[in-house]
C-alpha cells in the first residue's frame, strides 16, 4: 500500500490539482461535443483522445522543471523559433496559398506555435534581467522582439496565429508596468497604420472583415460560416436541443463543425446555461491562472504566468467572438475543446510553466 502511495506522490507533487481540475473537466466537456459534431466517429474521438494524453505528457513534464532551467533556454528558443519560422519563408510546404509548414524529414512542423511560448518566455527573460534598471528603450526593444516573429508569421499568411502571439507579447509590457500614456500612443498609432494594415491584408483576409460587417452580402460564400453558426446558437435557446440532437450540426449546415466552430455545435446542444457552464470552467482555470500569477516570487514568474493566462483568455475570446459574428472568422480553435493536437499541446505546454511556478520552490534572485 505504501508503495501506490508514493508513486502517487511522486507523480502529482508538482501537478496544481484545482488547475488541472478545471483543464480535465475541459477535456471530457471537448470529447462530448466532438463525438456529436463528428455524428459519433469514434475514430476520430480517439484521435483527440490521444492528443489530449500527449499534451498532458508533456505539460506534466514541464510542470517538473524548475524555473531556473525554464529561465536558461528562454533566448536559445526564441532564437530557434526565429530560424524555423526563416526556414518555413523559404522552404515551406504551401497548402491552400499558405506556407506553415515545416519538413524536417521524419514530420512536419508548424513553428509559428512554438513562438507561442517563445515568445513570452523572451520578453518575460528580457524584462527580468532588466528590472532594475528598466528605461523606455527596454520596451522598445522588447517591441522589437514581438514585432520579428509577428510580423513573419503574417507574411505566411496566419492572422490568427499572429494576433495570438502579438496578444501575449503585449500582455508582458502591461504587466511590466507600461505607462498608460504610452499604451495610449501606441493605440494611437495602431490605427493611423490601420490603413497600411489593410494594404497588406490578403484578399481573402479584406473579405472576412468585410463579411464581418455584413455576413449576407455573400451569404453563400464568406458570411456562410458566421450565418450558420449564428443560426446554430440561437435554435439552440436556453436548454438546448440535447447532446446529439443539433439539426444545423447533423444536417451538414454548419461548417468546420469539429474545429474553429465546435462552440456552435455546444451552444446547439446545451444551450444558455450549458454555455454558462463552459464559461464557468473556463472562469476557473483563468482564476486560478491569474492567483499563480500574483503570488509569483520573481518578475519573470509573475510576467510568463499572466502572459499564458491571458493569452489562454485571448483564444477563448477570440474564437467565441468569430462564432457569434462580433469578430473576423481568423482560424483560433476554442482551447481544449476543438479538435487539433499542436494548439492542444501548445496551451498544455503553458499550463505546465503555470504549474511549475506555483508547485516548486520560490525562485530567488541571485
Amino acid at each position: 500500500m505504501i508503495k501506490p502511495l508514493r508513486l502517487w506522490h511522486y507523480l502529482t507533487r508538482y501537478v496544481d490539482g484545482f488547475l488541472l481540475s478545471g483543464i480535465l473537466l475541459l477535456m471530457l466537456t471537448g470529447l462530448a461535443t466532438l463525438y456529436s459534431a463528428t455524428d459519433a466517429n469514434l475514430s476520430r474521438v480517439t484521435n483527440q483522445a490521444i492528443n489530449m494524453l500527449v499534451a498532458l505528457g508533456i505539460m506534466w513534464l514541464i510542470a517538473n522543471i524548475p524555473l531556473q532551467h525554464i529561465m536558461r533556454i528562454a533566448l536559445p528558443i526564441y532564437v530557434a523559433g526565429l530560424f524555423l519560422l526563416l526556414g518555413v519563408a523559404l522552404f515551406g510546404e504551401i497548402n491552400n496559398g499558405a506556407r506553415r509548414w515545416l519538413n524536417i524529414g521524419v514530420t512536419r512542423i508548424q513553428p509559428s506555435e512554438l513562438m507561442k511560448i517563445a515568445v513570452p518566455l523572451m520578453m518575460a527573460w528580457y524584462f527580468d534581467k532588466h528590472e532594475a534598471t528598466l528605461r523606455l528603450r527596454d520596451y522598445a526593444v522588447a517591441t522589437l522582439l514581438l514585432l520579428i516573429p509577428v510580423v513573419m508569421i503574417m507574411r505566411q499568411p496566419d492572422l490568427g496565429t499572429a494576433l495570438l502571439i502579438a496578444s501575449s507579447g503585449f500582455y508582458v509590457l502591461f504587466l511590466t508596468g507600461l505607462s498608460w500614456r504610452i499604451m495610449a500612443a501606441l493605440l494611437i498609432a495602431g490605427a493611423g497604420s490601420l490603413p497600411i494594415l489593410w494594404s497588406m491584408m490578403h484578399d481573402y483576409q479584406r473579405r472576412r472583415v468585410m463579411t464581418l460587417l455584413d455576413p449576407t452580402q455573400d451569404a453563400l460564400g464568406a458570411g456562410y460560416h458566421t450565418i450558420q453558426s449564428t443560426i446554430a446558437i440561437g435554435s439552440g435557446g436556453v436548454l438546448g436541443k440535447g447532446w446529439q440532437n443539433g439539426t444545423q450540426t447533423h444536417l451538414d449546415f454548419l461548417p468546420e463543425k469539429s474545429t474553429d466552430f465546435i462552440f456552435a455545435v455546444f451552444s446547439e446542444e446545451f444551450g444558455l446555461v450549458g454555455n454558462s457552464l463552459l464559461l464557468l470552467l473556463y472562469l476557473m482555470v483563468i482564476g486560478r491562472g491569474m492567483i499563480i500569477a500574483a503570488n509569483a516570487s520573481t518578475q519573470f514568474t509573475r510576467l510568463i504566468a499572466g502572459s499564458i493566462t491571458l493569452t489562454f483568455f485571448t483564444y477563448i475570446f477570440v474564437n467565441i467572438g468569430m462564432v457569434i459574428g462580433i469578430l473576423p472568422v481568423v482560424g483560433v480553435p476554442l482551447p481544449l475543446i476543438s479538435y487539433g493536437g499542436t494548439s492542444m499541446v501548445t496551451m498544455l505546454l503553458g499550463f505546465g510553466i503555470l504549474m511549475s511556478i506555483q508547485t516548486h520552490p520560490k525562485l530567488v534572485k541571485t
